[in-house]
């Protein structure tokens, strides 16, 4: 698989009510993580609202990779930088970073692959 972006990430200092308003404004299905995360469903891409603390301050893209450590070295070689090192999450495990021109993404990978 070639690395994709496959989830986006929504910041909330209220994730019940940014919940309900996609779901309003946009008929967007909600899987509740937890109190502090909430997976979007039928949005066209799959994601989620984020309320914990140490949450990102903006929307954040997130790229699916085969091999983690792999596409982490390709991130620093082409001038990123780790901005959260690699950590287990429910579903997989992943690393933040902060390209060049200063967005955050982050690349994950399926505990499945």
């Amino acid at each position: 698989m070639a690395d994709k972006i496959d989830y986006i990430e929504f910041p909330s200092t209220n994730r019940a009510a940014s919940s309900a308003f996609f779901k309003t404004a946009f008929g967007w299905g909600m899987t509740s993580y937890g109190p502090d995360y909430d997976g979007l469903d039928n949005a066209g891409i799959d994601g989620g609202i984020d309320q914990a603390e140490g949450r990102v301050a903006a929307t954040m893209a997130i790229v699916r990779t085969d091999d983690l450590d792999a596409a982490e070295q390709r991130v620093i070689a082409a001038g990123g930088v780790i901005t959260q090192a690699q950590f287990d999450f429910p579903g997989g495990r992943r690393f933040h970073f902060r390209e060049p021109g200063g967005n955050e993404l982050a690349v994950w990978v399926s505990r499945e692959d």
